[in-house]
């Protein structure tokens, strides 16, 4: 019982600290099923700000679903309105939480974008925990093309190497979602707090 309450005051004024000294937006990356848009929306609460998702802001301004706009466009064109949105919601210089899609970090001019104007926080995550997360697929137009587990593991060694030039990497588990929120606002303090 006391172990749980010194816990829960350490998070409680590491978070804290965190409202008092982060000064521009929180960016997550990670692939899908990583918890990018749960654990986003947990941290928001948090710190007491907006969370936003990328890809409600993609369909948003184009009026249509990602895989409309996958299959009616083409990817290219999804990554050019993608780094347009997280360039506009990046503009908005308070502390407010990204959910970004799985590739947008994967693209050169987002991703010095993001380096440049917020911080960055990359959930990473085994193999069997995205699976048991997305499932077959269904409306994630990646994962439509084939195997699930095989585009997956695919994806982790192609984005993997990227990702973990964010700011922070946070290990996300098979657990309460409580557990890796807890471990992100711990990074966050260490990352805002070096010494």
């Amino acid at each position: 019982m006391h172990l749980s309450m010194s816990i829960n005051t350490d998070i409680s004024l590491k978070r804290d600290f965190i409202k008092a000294h982060l000064e521009k937006p929180l960016v997550m990356i990670g692939l899908m099923g990583a918890g990018k848009t749960s654990i986003g929306k947990m941290l928001a609460e948090e710190l007491g700000c907006d969370f936003i998702d990328s890809d409600d802001e993609i369909v948003k301004r184009e009026g249509r679903t990602i895989p409309e706009i996958f299959e009616q466009s083409g990817e290219p064109h999804f990554r050019k309105v993608e780094r347009e949105v997280i360039g506009d919601l990046m503009k908005d210089t308070k502390p407010h939480v990204i959910g970004t899609g799985g590739g947008a970090f994967m693209n050169a001019q987002t991703r010095e974008a993001i380096k440049q104007s917020a911080t960055s926080l990359f959930l990473k995550a085994h193999i069997n925990v995205l699976l048991n997360r997305v499932g077959k697929g269904e409306g994630r137009p990646l994962l439509m093309a084939g195997n699930p587990r095989e585009i997956l593991q695919g994806l982790m060694n192609k984005r993997y190497p990227i990702y973990s030039e964010a700011d922070i990497t946070v290990d996300t588990r098979n657990e309460a979602p409580q557990k890796t929120l807890n471990r992100a606002i711990e990074a966050l303090y260490t990352h805002l707090n070096p010494s």
